[in-house]
């Protein structure tokens, strides 16, 4: 299963956890790239399948320490090696790498090492490519969000961490290379701000905004550092 959409993720997708169909008893279900552990805890994961030890994994130590007890974390690269026995999980989740993988081609090759036989991988992440309905910004190459999304673009190719995989099918083709099979592929638009007439959209939208508004600062480090530009 793979998602190309923005945030927030749970309107978006009817406030569902997931899209892969895993069942109502999977025992084993692994979320790389945790962070503080929102999918595992917040959304209750853990609590909804409480047959099944739920880890996150991330680089950071960022998660809670009072968890449900069948949610743990463990501090792990997923970059590296996998330290888990093959043929181990049920699910496996990943959201939101865009920036952070050398290579997803050995990521998607140890994510299907690793999945059990019918088991499912789901990996969600973001097109940071701003789009207007409006054709004197969405044909403006001089435009902030033009310029915005093409800096992303420019320094994910210099580092060699992409903020491009889920463009042009590449999440769809780098699975396949690593052996998945009954790809489903899915894709949203996503409104930043309150201004679609639809409730739901307008209600996803007021979200997304917050969600920009708040990481402008902290997504605007990278591009900053990364190009030498002096900070103000």
């Amino acid at each position: 299963m793979v998602e190309s959409f923005n945030n927030p993720t749970p309107q978006s997708i009817g406030n569902r956890l997931h899209l892969s169909p895993i069942g109502e008893k999977p025992q084993k279900i692994l979320d790389i790239g945790t962070g503080t552990g929102i999918w595992a805890i917040d959304s209750d994961m853990a609590d909804e399948y409480s047959s099944a030890e739920v880890i996150g994994t991330d680089i950071s130590a960022a998660q809670p320490t009072f968890v449900p007890p069948n949610c743990i974390f463990q501090i792990d690269d997923a970059q590296l090696d996998w330290t888990f026995e093959p043929n181990t999980f049920d699910f496996i989740h990943l959201r939101y790498l865009y920036g952070a993988i050398d290579d997803w081609r050995k990521l998607f090759r140890q994510a299907y090492t690793h999945v059990r036989p019918g088991g499912w991988v789901e990996s969600l992440d973001i097109d940071i490519e701003t789009r207007s309905e409006n054709p004197k910004v969405q044909n403006d190459p001089n435009h902030i969000f033009y310029k915005w999304y093409q800096l992303f673009f420019e320094c994910g190719r210099k580092t060699g961490r992409t903020f491009e995989i889920a463009r042009d099918g590449r999440q769809e083709e780098y699975m396949r290379e690593a052996g998945f099979t009954d790809l489903v592929a899915k894709s949203w638009k996503v409104p930043i701000g309150g201004w679609p007439h639809d409730e739901k959209l307008k209600q996803i939208g007021f979200y997304n905004g917050a969600f920009v508004d708040q990481s402008l600062d902290g997504f605007a480090i990278f591009p900053v550092d990364e190009k030498g530009i002096e900070r103000a």
